[in-house]
């Protein structure tokens, strides 16, 4: 029988100051429960306290601390657009999305102004060409665009010669049937659209950065279980013999060498900065685009999340939209801005528990779920199996309301909307 557990605790202000009993039991009844282990109620479709109702240890109206590694942070519209909301304190991107939404620019358009924008002026040295040399030297592009109408999704990675990402992958959008293209396929399909190209994606930094990584022996890289494990390449496993003890046989050792020519890569706080950005056009469409040069001194031939729908970025017009940035290999093993974690329903006797329930950000929020807690329960999941993490998501719902979560290093995102005059940073701590 279904009994009004939550129904009674739903009544109670006073439990909106426990946010975990506020997980587990903020429902419009409870949704699932259990006959053979006792009641308890599980999240599905949560409802938070509303605004002025939060403790104020737990850091006010907007500050909502969940653990010390984990922060989400949200802030209210009253459901108006256009808005724009992008990773980190990229203004100059920010702004010009803002000029082309508020102009009258679809959201794909819009987003598409502000990372080519964030491309051109080399954002941190982590967006467009200059930046983020792979362990060969060389920059390459990964980009991403996906329109929350359609669903449509046009993405590059690994693309040489090419500094035009985003503007690639919205080609890709446009003009195939595809999803995403790669390497220097990529980059002669982006010349065949009028891309300029090909262009020398290095810089005197990113070159100078790479030499000094050499010099230090490729220290620290990408590779595991490999030797040598303190030099550079080539690399070979642990358990298998070195390329010159392997020149016997059908597979010559010059075979061998080219499929391991790949040198060593660095990780590092500082080399895992993606534009994600979200806009909300005057119609309420939704679209969201991203662009990165990746890990600096990734093995080449590296995908990052960057182009992975799903894992940088989702958006869906009926629910919202999520941006990501951190340690795209870590974070693509989660899908954080789209997939629920799926759980397992035995018997009835199944005793489920919150934790069987990672909702990811964009699907948290079809549910019911507020930004604020999709966004750090996306994040939480992550953290709970890689303590180490580094990464962060924000989430914006259809109608405005715009949160960020991180684990692992301070996040900032950046806002603007018609209730600002410019451009508005947000910090969540970790």
């Amino acid at each position: 029988m279904k009994l009004n557990l939550c129904r009674s605790i739903n009544n109670s202000k006073s439990l909106c100051k426990n946010p975990w009993e506020l997980m587990r039991c903020r429902t419009e009844g409870c949704r699932w429960w259990d006959w053979g282990l006792g009641i308890r109620c599980i999240i599905l479709l949560p409802r938070l306290c509303p605004s002025g109702r939060v403790s104020p240890a737990l850091g006010g109206g907007t500050g909502f601390h969940f653990r010390d590694s984990v922060l989400a942070h949200e802030v209210r519209t009253s459901g108006q657009y256009p808005l724009v909301v992008s990773t980190w304190p990229f203004l100059q991107a920010v702004r010009a999305a803002w000029r082309a939404v508020d102009s009258g620019f679809s959201a794909i358009d819009a987003v598409v102004e502000g990372c080519s924008t964030c491309e051109e002026l080399k954002c941190d040295g982590t967006v467009g060409p200059g930046g983020s040399p792979d362990e060969n030297g060389e920059t390459t592009i990964d980009a991403l665009v996906m329109d929350g109408t359609t669903m449509e999704v046009g993405a590059v990675a690994a693309m040489r010669y090419v500094k035009d990402g985003v503007r690639a992958a919205k080609l890709v959008m446009q003009h195939t049937e595809h999803t995403l293209l790669v390497g220097e396929k990529a980059s002669a399909f982006a010349m065949s659209m009028g891309l300029p190209g090909p262009t020398n994606l290095s810089s005197p930094e990113s070159m100078d950065k790479w030499i000094k990584w050499k010099k230090n022996g490729c220290q620290p890289n990408f590779w595991k279980n490999v030797l040598p494990a303190k030099s550079c390449g080539p690399y070979h496993p642990k358990d298998v013999p070195s390329a010159m003890d392997l020149t016997k046989g059908t597979c010559s050792g010059s075979n061998l060498l080219g499929a391991l020519a790949s040198r060593s890569s660095h990780i590092g706080l500082d080399n895992h900065d993606t534009i994600s950005m979200a806009v909300i056009d005057k119609k309420g469409h939704i679209a969201v685009g991203t662009s990165t040069n990746g890990a600096t001194f990734k093995i080449p031939g590296r995908v990052g999340d960057g182009p992975i729908a799903g894992s940088s970025a989702y958006v869906d017009d009926e629910v919202g939209a999520c941006g990501a940035t951190g340690d795209g290999d870590i974070m693509m093993r989660f899908l954080p801005c789209l997939m629920p974690a799926i759980g397992w329903f035995g018997s009835c006797s199944a005793y489920l528990h919150l934790s069987d329930f990672s909702y990811q950000v964009v699907e948290s929020m079809r549910l019911g779920m507020e930004p604020k807690l999709a966004a750090k329960d996306a994040i939480l999941r992550i953290a709970r199996k890689y303590p180490d993490f580094v990464g962060a998501v924000f989430a914006v719902d259809k109608n405005g309301v715009h949160a960020g979560a991180c684990h692992g290093w301070t996040f900032q995102y950046s806002v603007r909307s018609l209730y600002m005059n410019d451009v508005e940073v947000f910090t969540v701590l970790p």
